[in-house]
């Protein structure tokens, strides 16, 4: 097989891996079978017209013709037989027409839906055909890799968390492998390569060129891996994490979320306390309100629940009227007139459940009617000012014992019952409904054993037990914020057979006039049931006297109160408090404060996360100081040792100052180690100082240029001249000089060129000296080549010692 044809199979191969990262889109490889056949048809088509000699113009007719008749007998319009006809065509049309309804419609992971299919396939051998024409006809293997990008790129732009990283490697491999093959084929075609030595070497063999680029790619992904992850960013970064403490649901200044919560309740964490932000204004004409709500989690993992992407319609079509689909209870319709902060900035709206009517919106909200919420991926609710209708739907008791059992191949039962299995959360689930008849006297149940009287008390960080799950901690230690009574009582529902989930919103906040204010301390999580017949219905199993705007109902009354009330009622609360944090505080006095600084509970383990995140944030600040210090503290490490040798142990040498002769120890070996000592000093030290040094001079020549570059005068000099003389001394001389005044020469020079030099100079010889830092770079090139040689004979090794030796047509 030519180069030519090799190679196009490999550009085939390569964009195969490349749409790797498909797989995070589609919950099965129906895809991918479908895609292996067209791009094995096209690269067989494009083989065989290279085999033909056809033109290049011809080649990428055939392929896309290959591709239109894949696409006709994956697609079938059931109008046409083996050729497309026009009602093929209208039938692509439809297709692309469904897939643009499903992308709006679905959220990854995604069903196999024809249109999706169909968009995907088609994608994929345009992308095929482009690459083989780029790598084989024009010879271009690396701008191949844009149209391959653009296969990774749809992922990154649907996908709502983290794109998994494993396609992606598998992708830049199929790349490598393109690049590879194309320089081997260019190899061949050219001819034989040779070493150095004259030694004929297989085209796989690499060459030092190679084995150096090799180098510089490691170390190009090893910085593009580590430093996206120590640069801080909005949500995500090593630093960034460090930074942050809690997962609590949190809006306003401060959060670094941008004005949005976070739609996850987790069974541990922190809340963490951020100023107060004016979120909301909201006037209805309802007395006692219920949570106002815009967002609700059921994906339950041992975690918490975690939100999936709303889909659904356009509002302007309408919003479904409870009253048509609920069996019995009572209704009173009210409006609401809504008034929206610039400091909440994010895609859901907040309303009230069961809202059957909207004014003063724009174009691009959805409603998805299995969560209940209206939604926008396109317009946010800053500065917004809207209305609507809504019915508040009254329950007795009485009347949600009557609820049907649930039928258990109800999607809505399958979607909201699933859970992970937990040995602890079981037996009490078991224990606490065991005589229970119907599904309300079962939520009943578990949602009143959340209550003082069981120990369960409010605070502001959980506490983790060690070999624990989450929900088994939080059920054992009793303490937590809303997240965690929300996300547990959710659970439990799950566990007993009942569909829950976690909705998010807003307390009542604080009433001025007919208006009520809501700031971000209003944020509250609870749980939502569904009883056949009724829909969901909410519970809020938080204590009613920590949580500022509290609501209850007669169905679920506050269990910690001796006299249920009748209807909806308000908890006292002290103005702007934080609805998980402080409330009920005068019917409560035996309830610590937790906005108190001198407060135990959950402040102390407050600021004992804080110091824990400072004390980390201050030990990695000092870790990489005292990296860049390194060098400098090398450097002075050197010197001592330098000045410690030239030091003689019995002072024989008059000083500088004074006349008379150099006396001459009888040491004579120690006497030259003692010059060449200082002499190596002096060295360092012009190095450090930017002094260029030539091996060819003497040092006398040398010490006079010193002089020379770098203006020394008096002192500086003399003690140059004197350094120079002993290293000259030491080299030629039978007597050579020895005395302290070598490492007094030594400061002078140095103290003179630091008088000389500019201040980056001098801070560079202080902070990163030079001559540390040149002697490090020695040091890598020896080991390197040190390396590669050793590397170079272990490959010689092999290659004797390889069977491909005893084939016939290879030459020694």
């Amino acid at each position: 097989m030519s180069g030519r044809r090799r190679l196009g199979l490999v550009a085939a191969g390569a964009t195969i891996l490349a749409a790797a990262p498909i797989s995070s889109i589609f919950d099965s490889y129906t895809w991918l079978m479908e895609c292996l056949l067209t791009v094995g048809l096209i690269a067989g088509v494009a083989v065989g017209a290279r085999t033909l000699r056809f033109p290049a113009w011809a080649q990428a007719l055939g392929m896309i013709v290959m591709l239109l008749l894949t696409l006709t007998w994956l697609f079938p319009s059931g109008e046409e037989f083996l050729i497309p006809t026009p009602s093929t065509f209208g039938h692509f049309a439809e297709l692309f027409t469904q897939a643009g309804q499903d992308t709006r419609s679905y959220g990854v992971p995604v069903p196999d839906r024809p249109g999706l299919l169909f968009v995907t396939v088609l994608g994929i051998g345009a992308v095929a055909i482009a690459v083989d024409l780029l790598t084989v006809v024009a010879r271009k293997p690396a701008l191949a890799g844009l149209p391959m990008l653009a296969i990774y790129s749809v992922p990154v732009a649907v996908y709502v968390d983290s794109v998994p990283v494993l396609p992606f490697i598998i992708g830049a491999f199929g790349f490598l492998w393109l690049l590879v093959s194309d320089n081997i084929d260019r190899v061949r075609r050219f001819g034989r390569r040779f070493t150095g030595d004259g030694r004929d070497v297989d085209v796989w063999e690499p060459s030092p060129l190679a084995a150096a680029g090799r180098r510089l790619g490691v170390v190009g992904v090893v910085a593009a891996v580590l430093l996206p992850l120590l640069v801080p960013t909005i949500s995500g970064g090593l630093l960034s994490q460090l930074t942050q403490s809690g997962s609590g649901v949190g809006v306003g200044p401060g959060t670094g979320s941008g004005g949005r919560i976070n739609l996850f309740a987790s069974l541990s964490g922190q809340l963490s306390q951020t100023e107060v932000a004016e979120l909301v204004r909201l006037k209805t004409d309802e007395n006692t309100p219920y949570y106002l709500r815009f967002g609700v989690a059921d994906q339950l993992s041992i975690n918490g629940f975690g939100s999936t992407a709303p889909t659904g319609e356009t509002v302007t079509q309408g919003l479904p009227d409870p009253r048509t689909a609920t069996a019995a209870g009572s209704f009173s319709e009210h409006r609401a007139e809504v008034e929206i902060s610039d400091k909440l900035t994010q895609g859901m709206l907040p309303l009230y459940q069961n809202t059957v009517g909207l004014d003063g919106l724009q174009n691009g909200w959805s409603f998805d009617d299995n969560q209940q919420v209206v939604f926008s991926s396109r317009r946010s609710t800053r500065d917004l000012n809207y209305s609507f209708d809504y019915v508040r739907a009254r329950y007795t008791p009485a009347l949600l014992r009557q609820a049907e059992p649930l039928d258990r191949d109800d999607p809505i039962v399958r979607r909201n019952t699933a859970h992970p299995d937990d040995a602890t959360v079981s037996a009490l689930v078991r224990r606490i409904v065991a005589g229970k008849q119907n599904d309300y006297d079962k939520i009943r149940a578990l949602y009143e054993y959340f209550s003082t009287k069981n120990g369960f008390t409010y605070r502001l960080s959980t506490q983790p037990i060690a070999n624990s799950s989450e929900i088994s901690a939080f059920l054992q230690t009793k303490v937590g914020y809303c997240q965690q009574y929300a996300a547990a009582l959710a659970w439990m529902a799950r566990e007993a057979g009942i569909p829950a989930r976690v909705a998010f919103g807003f307390t009542r906040g604080e009433k001025e006039g007919d208006t009520y204010v809501i700031t971000n301390r209003n944020a509250h999580a609870w749980t939502e049931i569904y009883l056949k017949g009724f829909g969901w219905i909410p519970f809020d199993a938080t204590p009613a006297s920590s949580v500022a705007g509290a609501a209850r109902s007669d169905y679920a009354p506050d269990v910690d109160q001796q006299a249920p009330t009748a209807t909806a009622s308000e908890s006292a609360a002290a103005p702007g408090a934080d609805p998980s944090a402080a409330a009920g505080g005068v019917e409560r006095p035996d309830r610590p404060d937790f906005n108190d600084q001198a407060a135990a509970g959950s402040t102390g383990s407050s600021t004992s996360a804080l110091s824990g995140t400072a004390l980390l944030i201050i030990a990695l600040a000092a870790l990489l100081i005292a990296l860049l210090l390194v060098p400098a503290l090398r450097r002075v490490l050197v010197r001592r040792h330098r000045h410690a040798v030239t030091a003689p142990k019995e002072p024989k040498v008059r000083s500088l100052e004074g006349p008379g002769d150099i006396v001459v120890t009888a040491e004579v070996v120690k006497a030259r180690a003692d010059a060449h000592a200082a002499w190596d000093e002096l060295m360092d030290t012009m190095v450090d100082f930017r002094i260029p040094i030539d091996p060819s001079e003497t040092p006398r020549v040398t010490a006079q240029r010193l002089i020379n570059d770098a203006v020394l005068l008096d002192e500086p000099a003399a003690a140059a001249n004197l350094l120079g003389t002993a290293e000259e001394r030491a080299r030629y001389a039978r007597k050579p000089l020895e005395g302290q005044e070598l490492t007094v020469a030594l400061g002078r020079v140095r103290r003179g060129l630091a008088r000389s030099a500019n201040r980056r100079t001098r801070l560079a010889a202080v902070l990163m000296p030079p001559s540390v830092l040149m002697r490090w770079r020695l040091g890598l090139a020896d080991a390197s080549a040190r390396l590669v040689g050793a590397g170079g004979r272990l490959r010689e090794t092999l290659a004797k010692a390889s069977p491909r030796r005893l084939l016939p047509h290879r030459t020694r």
